[in-house]
């Protein structure tokens, strides 16, 4: 029996290791595969983490180890320490983790110490800021990977600048076809457009996350002053951090008080889907849903000064703005006939694709 040990821990990577986990199952059938998961808790909310594993099927996690509401360093220090222990206890023959965050760091550090070989879904990706907690998350752990999946020939081409050549395998995008085979389940399933009494392109949708948005009274009080000046209703849901730190500043009133923002608690991901599809353009500083955006045909303002998905800047799918209130507003008002998208993600098929090298590489 060859073990997998899967390490997640956030919101996004709860969605991306669904279907690779399917995959896995599937793949198990003829070599004698078994997944273990471990959710390390970084996303310790329930409207973050817990609906995720009801509304996608998610298997519920072998080991829960809780680990989210403290800082970034105490939180990596914890999750390895922990972790440590599990790779000894199950003694796996590859381990893999998701994306660029504390739990893909911890998870990758962990691996590489018990002397575990490690797999990267996502890997390879670069947005050339490394005052990005999430950029020197990505680099430290493409440095200590063993099997590189990468979502775009972009970011294989990243690889290879850093002579990363060998286990680099271009497999395409998880979450371009989580969305495609997500949107009708979301249609049929989501009430949430009837709940807010929302018509399709008749609002924009936010979101804000990013600790050099949220932790930074200047930028955080910028983007929802952009919010208010904006000529359709603005549907926010909250994220955590994103709260804590307006309450913070005191200026969650002055949210509160815009007539045209609605803010709501975090959605499920199907709820989501169906409000980024029905949006008329996504105002976020989230590198997933940038892709979702992308990937839905809905121009999208991003709230940063730089992305590791360049491809969706082509054609102005995705504009920049940072955190400035004069070029959001701006940005999101343009109104102009978007031109065709080229496909640089995949055949939608990454999950089996990714089961099937992984397959290869251990049995």
């Amino acid at each position: 029996m060859k073990k997998i040990l899967t390490i997640i821990g956030a919101r996004p990577q709860f969605i991306k290791s669904v279907l690779i986990s399917r995959a896995l199952e599937e793949e198990s059938l003829s070599c004698c595969l078994k997944e273990i998961t471990v959710n390390t808790g970084q996303h310790y909310d329930a409207n973050m983490a817990g609906v995720f594993f009801s509304e996608l099927n998610i298997k519920q996690p072998d080991y829960d180890l809780s680990l989210g509401g403290v800082s970034a360093l105490s939180q990596i220090s914890a999750m390895t320490k922990l972790l440590e222990e599990i790779f000894d206890k199950e003694r796996p023959d590859l381990a893999i983790v998701y994306g660029d965050t504390n739990s893909t760091l911890a998870g990758a550090i962990s691996a590489v110490k018990s002397k575990v070989r490690l797999a990267h879904v996502e890997a390879g990706l670069r947005s050339f800021d490394k005052s990005m907690p999430e950029e020197v998350n990505r680099i430290l752990t493409d440095h200590i990977t063993s099997i590189f999946f990468c979502p775009t020939k972009i970011a294989v081409e990243n690889l290879k600048k850093e002579n990363i050549i060998n286990g680099v395998y271009f497999t395409g995008d998880i979450m371009f076809e989580l969305v495609m085979k997500s949107l009708n389940i979301a249609r049929e399933k989501s009430g949430i457009m009837r709940s807010l009494g929302l018509q399709p392109k008749e609002y924009f949708l936010a979101t804000v996350h990013r600790e050099s948005n949220t932790d930074t009274r200047k930028n955080i009080d910028s983007i929802i002053s952009s919010f208010g000046d904006l000529n359709k209703k603005v549907i926010f849901p909250i994220h955590p951090r994103a709260k804590k730190m307006l309450q913070m500043f005191g200026l969650i009133k002055k949210l509160e008080n815009m007539d045209n923002v609605k803010v709501i608690e975090p959605v499920g991901y199907l709820d989501m889907i169906l409000l980024e599809n029905n949006a008329a353009k996504i105002l976020t500083d989230s590198g997933g849903v940038q892709k979702e955006a992308y990937f839905l045909k809905v121009p999208c303002v991003t709230l940063r000064e730089n992305t590791e998905w360049v491809e969706t800047l082509e054609g102005g799918w995705n504009v920049l703005t940072g955190a400035d209130s004069e070029k959001i507003v701006q940005s999101a008002g343009l109104s102009r006939e978007m031109p065709p998208q080229k496909n640089y993600y995949g055949d939608g098929d990454t999950s089996s694709r990714i089961a099937q090298i992984l397959k290869k590489e251990i049995c």
